[in-house]
């Protein structure tokens, strides 16, 4: 079984090489990436995933939350290959949900274009994080512009290894991510393998990258790396990018403050 896959424009060209903007070895600033071209039915903001096959969702390090452990909302840029900034994000929640709730705390995220236009909504509900309860796992529906849903990511019930699946609007199956056993491991990163519908198919993987040892102990500031075919339907581009930010909630949001006390405790 195959993907579904967005249309070509007519007159449209496959995207080519992407131009250098940079000098190699020269530091410069983080550059916006220039819209492509909008595929027909593309909802507006979402043209700059059109030529995108790989994305990189970095944390921002917020140093009261390092040093206090006051759990602040979480900030978020996302780049392309060339590490050209295609969207940033801020999570929207208030003080008491963040600091009470956790990791689990429902969340609404803002992903916002280079106007400061929020492009893309995520939304999740406050639901039972347990395997021991598969009457009501997590979902994150996405809404892309904010008020038109395009999109679910769904946890799909697994008793040892995590699997989501990737919904259109209508809450069919478009694509499935299986992860690891172990969703944690020292200096190495951590993979979820992304399937077709029927599993026959690899297409893509979301990958948690090791962001080096001062990171992973003293905040939860994670870096996560996208992969998909540059032809995936570019809604559900928009749905892989709200998966991004499940796994990291379910997964690594609360890793911190375990990961603090080990340091202190291996620090002596």
């Amino acid at each position: 079984m195959s993907y579904p896959k967005a249309e070509m424009a007519a007159g449209a060209v496959p995207p080519g090489p992407a131009p250098v903007v940079a000098q190699p070895g020269a530091a410069a600033p983080t550059q916006w990436a220039a819209a492509g071209q909008a595929p027909p039915g593309c909802p507006k903001g979402l043209e700059y995933l059109a030529s995108v096959d790989q994305l990189l969702v970095k944390q921002k390090v917020e140093a009261i939350e390092a040093i206090t452990g006051f759990e602040t909302n979480n900030k978020y840029e996302i780049v392309n290959s060339l590490g050209q900034r295609v969207y940033q994000a801020v999570e929207d929640t208030c003080c008491c949900t963040r600091n009470c709730c956790g990791s689990t705390r429902p969340f609404d995220i803002k992903i916002m274009d280079n106007r400061n236009t929020e492009v893309i909504h995520l939304s999740r509900g406050l639901r039972c994080s347990s395997c021991w309860c598969p009457c009501c796992l997590q979902r994150v529906t996405v809404e892309a512009p904010p008020g038109q849903v395009v999109g679910y990511v769904s946890q799909a019930w697994s008793l040892c290894k995590p699997r989501f699946k990737i919904e259109n609007a209508e809450g069919e199956t478009v694509l499935r991510i299986k992860g690891p056993c172990c969703q944690w491991e020292m200096c190495g990163d951590i993979e979820f393998d992304v399937h077709t519908e029927d599993e026959t198919t690899f297409v893509g993987r979301v990958t948690k990258q090791w962001t080096g040892l001062g990171k992973e102990l003293f905040t939860d500031a994670d870096n996560f790396g996208i992969s998909f075919p540059v032809d995936l339907d570019i809604k559900m581009k928009a749905v892989m990018i709200g998966a991004v930010f499940l796994l990291d909630f379910m997964f690594y949001e609360n890793n911190k403050k375990k990961n603090q006390n080990d340091a202190k405790k291996v620090m002596g």
